[in-house]
């Protein structure tokens, strides 16, 4: 039995609103965005928040001296197609490449994340 349910996540960045944007451009969901703060929200309640922190510094992967702290995976259907699409949006794929069933890139604030192949 839980004992709590997961609403979401926060994410911080130096702009909520350009952020919440870009992911919600790339996932197809609704946003909402206030000042400092932003969300996107998926059809079934599904939600990533987007915190604006001055002085924000971006993780420096895979160098560990800023960690990346979490990082999200998208699946997929088709690498090559889901990879412009990100890049149309403002990612920008990342120079290490560590494996061959999912691609690394940056969000606009310099987080990165993944497209996995389903």
């Amino acid at each position: 039995m839980a004992i709590a349910s997961f609403p979401g996540l926060v994410i911080d960045c130096p702009d909520a609103g350009a952020l919440a944007a870009f992911y919600a451009a790339m996932l197809d969901w609704k946003i909402e965005v206030s000042s400092d703060w932003a969300e996107i929200v998926a059809e079934y309640g599904q939600r990533i928040s987007f915190q604006q922190v001055p002085d924000f510094t971006p993780p420096q992967w895979p160098a560990q001296q800023v960690p990346q702290q979490v990082h999200l995976d998208v699946n997929v259907e088709n690498l090559d197609a889901a990879e412009e699409a990100v890049l149309a949006l403002g990612a920008v794929k990342h120079e290490y490449q560590p494996g061959e069933t999912f691609r690394v890139f940056l969000d606009p604030a310099g987080h990165p994340f993944c497209l996995c192949l389903t």
